[in-house]
């Protein structure tokens, strides 16, 4: 059976229009030549002698309890904030929010977050709520970084979707025109640990 197309031809869309669109992942990628599979990834993972997470497990624990998190604005400042800048003392990297990109009028519109190391980076979408039309966001901004990108960068590029306390993975292969979505997520801040062993095995592959 012919699907009709999703997107419309001659209609501008924005990163966070394609979160609002009622149609699964698969469908969305498609419109853009790729393919999308929900499996188990085996992500990078980089063991860290010298971890330490005691303070900061400590503080989600004790003081998230007493602030509203009800919103994509105090989840970003009071979940996501405090991880990215502790991950600065485990590996050099540079944090860009609200990254403007235009590839197209179907590819277009601001990246929550950017984390760029030497080598490597991963793209995180931040939502409030309903991770599976976040990771679709996600999977549209990272087929915009495809696009954007010399062919000669980096084979597979890496982002996350998070909505503070749980974080999903996924990976695109830039020769195969896959997207893939983790079947397992990472949660805050009961998998602290783990959550950091991946970020730097992303951006610090040894």
């Amino acid at each position: 059976m012919k699907r009709q197309p999703i997107l419309e031809e001659n209609r501008s869309y924005t990163f966070s229009n394609d979160f609002k669109l009622p149609y699964p992942t698969r469908d969305i990628v498609a419109e853009f030549g790729y393919q999308f599979k929900f499996e188990k990834l085996e992500l990078p993972y980089q063991k860290i002698d010298r971890l330490n997470l005691d303070r900061l497990q400590t503080t989600f624990y004790k003081k998230l309890p007493h602030i509203s998190l009800n919103s994509e604005a105090t989840k970003r400042e009071f979940w996501i904030s405090p991880v990215l800048l502790e991950l600065l003392d485990y590996v050099e990297i540079d944090i860009d929010t609200e990254y403007p990109l235009t590839v197209s009028d179907q590819l277009k519109g601001n990246i929550d977050y950017i984390i760029q190391a030497k080598t490597d980076f991963i793209v995180i979408e931040a939502k409030n709520a309903d991770l599976d039309k976040g990771f679709t966001q996600l999977a549209v901004e990272l087929i915009a970084i495809d696009r954007y990108l010399d062919t000669n960068d980096a084979r597979s590029l890496y982002g996350a979707m998070t909505m503070g306390n749980v974080w999903q993975f996924g990976v695109l292969d830039r020769d195969e025109k896959t997207i893939s979505k983790n079947i397992d997520a990472l949660l805050v801040p009961a998998d602290l640990e783990a959550l950091f062993s991946v970020l730097v095995g992303i951006l610090d592959p040894r």
